[in-house]
């Protein structure tokens, strides 16, 4: 191209670049002018449900728009996920995720979207400890009674997690891999139907975060035996860690808010901007301490760095044990 026809094309082309550079800004700004749709891919009554209902009534009085609470439950937390990489990329559409998504892409065949490519990270919010407990009018006592019975008794006793694939059914699978017994696994469909099977003695031991078994434990409906956690929890100081029994165990839960691909990133930039603010006011920030929950209200960046990283570990857990879906 002759050197005077680029120099006019690059003219022409400046406004255009310029107009570019300013609309995402601009947009943001505009952001948000209807309802936003709040996606919890799990039903409702578990930690991931609580957490988005918590939030929600704080984002909308800050963007000044109703947030839709959206439970779509089903396949680990995949099938609401799914749902949201198809969704629009308009601002309109967010998820909030647990600790499944890092374990999904390992253990579901044919997930229906990428979930470091199709989907767009908005924030870590927080992690926390997992909670391992039996009924008060059970056998057990304690995770070497557990153990101890398991190990006699192979398969013998069941234990209750929110889903196949879920942390806890990761996590019991790897403790019994490294301290030599096996459990059957039981799993339900979330939060709410396992504490209530929990809670009813239908099932021996549970394991979901603390956040989803605090309140039963603090009401001796259910008897805490171990918590997760490198360190044991400042909410319940007197239960052991696993590692305490398990040497070197340790996994926590965790949960994030996504948006599909290709949302605007100033968009992004500006619904974690307000989710950390919900998360600084004190309603909301006792309440998940209170829980058991260690705030992040991460960068989307530290976000996606963090979810890599989680399905990098439990790929390798689901590969050395076998797991599959429906387990």
């Amino acid at each position: 191209m002759p050197r005077p026809l680029r120099r006019l094309c690059a003219a022409l082309a400046l406004p255009f670049i310029v107009t570019l550079a300013l609309a995402s800004p601009a947009q943001a700004q505009s952001w948000p002018t209807q309802p936003i749709r709040l996606i919890i891919p799990f039903p409702p009554g578990g930690s991931v449900d609580a957490v988005g209902r918590l939030l929600a009534p704080h984002l909308q009085a800050s963007l000044g728009q109703q947030i839709i609470v959206d439970n779509r439950a089903g396949a680990s937390g995949s099938i609401g996920t799914g749902m949201l990489a198809k969704a629009p990329a308009d601002g309109y559409t967010f998820a909030l995720v647990f600790d499944t998504h890092g374990v999904n892409p390992s253990l579901i065949p044919n997930l229906p979207y990428d979930t470091l490519r199709d989907l767009t990270h908005v924030m870590l919010i927080g992690t926390a400890p997992m909670l391992i407990t039996v009924h008060p009018g059970g056998p057990y006592k304690s995770l070497p009674d557990v153990i101890a019975a398991a190990k006699a008794k192979p398969n013998s006793i069941g234990f209750g997690t929110i889903g196949s694939g879920s942390l806890g059914h990761l996590a019991i699978t790897q403790m019994g891999g490294q301290a030599g017994f096996a459990l059957t696994h039981i799993p339900y469909k979330g939060g709410g139907p396992l504490t209530q099977d929990a809670v009813a003695g239908h099932v021996p031991v549970a394991i979901a975060t603390i956040v989803q078994f605090t309140q039963q434990a603090q009401a001796g409906r259910l008897v805490p035996i171990a918590v997760t956690s490198p360190a044991r929890a400042p909410s319940f100081p007197n239960v052991p860690t696993v590692a305490e029994t398990i040497p070197g165990f340790a996994a926590e839960a965790w949960w994030g808010m996504l948006a599909p691909a290709k949302t605007p990133p100033a968009i992004v930039a500006r619904m974690n901007e307000e989710v950390a603010k919900a998360l600084k006011l004190p309603a909301v920030r006792d309440y998940l301490v209170q829980q058991g929950m260690n705030i992040r209200a991460s960068s989307p960046d530290e976000f996606a760095k963090f979810t890599g990283d989680e399905i990098g570990r439990w790929a390798k857990v689901v590969r050395e044990n076998k797991i599959q879906a429906g387990e």
